[in-house]
């Protein structure tokens, strides 16, 4: 079974956080060289496309905030910002720290960025230097911005982030609403009001409720609170109340689903829009009783064929992959054996020599259901958030129309 994003969460709690290189967050690449054997990442331009089309049409039309923090779940920040800028359906971009935020500005983004986490002075000066939208968070946020507007010359823009029982960033509900009105007399600009969803059915409900309930009230208090938006892609899919102005999404535009793949696709089918790929660096024919890898854990029972290919954990893929998760080479899946390192792994091809040195091996991508990024999750027992956002930030990203 899949694991559950609010598990996934829990469990990379202690998980270290790698910064993107500058080419993962700059230019994008269109090629890589023919004959590299070292692992790259593909990114589908017309997937991304079609899975913001699916995600505008579940929420109605409504515009699409495209969540892309995180190294835009792995994909890289500006290949999804040239794939989907231009589209009338997206309102803009959110990310979750300043360096991506700046990056953006940098690579010339035009539509609005939105930071969804606290900043310093310093950082906060320089975001409202260059139009980037900050949240809202603490008590002291009509100061904050007030010291970031004098400093920066220009009026800064900010959404007010609101605690609904998420309990992670935000105002508390239960004392949103004097703030508000504080920071409406403070004459702050503000252009939205968020939330946060915890993903539990039930209780999602009563946050919305929460949320609705302190807007409304400010609103009869003059405050205007500009779009309200709280629908993450698992909103997008399962709580229609919840659309609100504007939407949220994260991994479905990458064509992952949130929680509930077969309800899911269902609804609205979507479309993986990466690939992790290598070239094939041997092919050799196992005896009877050879082994492969670390522990042993493969030893041929009969005379076979195996290939290496360059791509282990620290490229994303999975450990337990060697359970029963398989690669695409010509066409052909064939299944990872022994035990995945570091940097490579091996694949048992069969009594037949059908793989060469050289050939391209996919290891994740829409190219084969069993290499799909949910079914990858499902097979190797983990989160599709986790699938995606651990492919290694250091490999290159090479955006191509599918």
């Amino acid at each position: 079974m899949p694991m559950s994003r609010r598990a996934f969460v829990v469990g990379a709690a202690a998980a270290s956080v790698v910064r993107p290189p500058a080419r993962a967050q700059g230019s994008s690449p269109t090629s890589v060289e023919p004959d590299r054997f070292d692992p790259w990442v593909e990114v589908d331009a017309a997937a991304l496309r079609f899975n913001l089309g699916v995600v505008s049409r579940l929420a109605g039309g409504r515009p699409v905030l495209a969540v892309i923090k995180n190294n835009a779940y792995g994909l890289g920040l500006t290949n999804v910002t040239t794939a989907l800028e231009a589209s009338s359906a997206i309102a803009g971009f959110a990310v979750v720290k300043a360096d991506a935020a700046l990056a953006l500005q940098e690579a010339g983004v035009g539509k609005p960025v939105l930071l969804m986490g606290l900043v310093d002075d310093r950082e906060a000066t320089e975001l409202v230097r260059r139009g980037v939208h900050l949240a809202l968070t603490t008590d002291d946020a009509a100061d904050r911005l007030e010291r970031a507007e004098r400093s920066a010359g220009r009026q800064a823009i900010g959404h007010a982030y609101l605690d609904t029982g998420m309990s992670r960033m935000g105002i508390p509900h239960h004392r949103a609403l004097p703030w508000l009105v504080e920071l409406a007399r403070r004459e702050v600009r503000i252009e939205g009001a968020f939330m946060a969803f915890t993903e539990e059915a039930d209780f999602d409900r009563e946050q919305l409720h929460r949320f609705l309930a302190v807007v409304g009230q400010a609103r009869d208090r003059g405050v205007g609170l500009g779009r309200l938006h709280a629908a993450s892609s698992n909103g997008v899919y399962h709580l229609p109340d919840a659309h609100l102005d504007m939407v949220r999404p994260g991994i479905a535009l990458f064509g992952a689903y949130p929680s509930e793949p077969a309800i899911e696709r269902a609804r609205g089918e979507l479309r993986a829009a990466v690939r992790l790929r290598a070239r094939v660096v041997r092919v050799e024919r196992l005896r009877p009783g050879d082994s492969v890898s670390y522990g042993r854990t493969y030893v041929a029972d009969r005379s076979t064929w195996i290939a290496t290919i360059p791509a282990g954990h620290t490229d994303g893929i999975p450990r337990e992959a060697v359970r029963g998760q398989r690669a695409l080479i010509g066409g052909r899946l064939y299944p990872f054996i022994g035990a995945v390192s570091a940097s490579h792994s091996i694949v048992e091809v069969g009594p037949e020599q059908t793989v060469r040195v050289g050939d391209v091996a996919t290891l994740l991508g829409p190219d084969a259901p069993e290499i799909e990024p949910n079914r990858i999750a499902a097979a190797t027992g983990r989160s599709v958030y986790d699938v995606l956002m651990h492919l290694n930030p250091t490999l290159p990203r090479v955006l191509v129309e599918g």
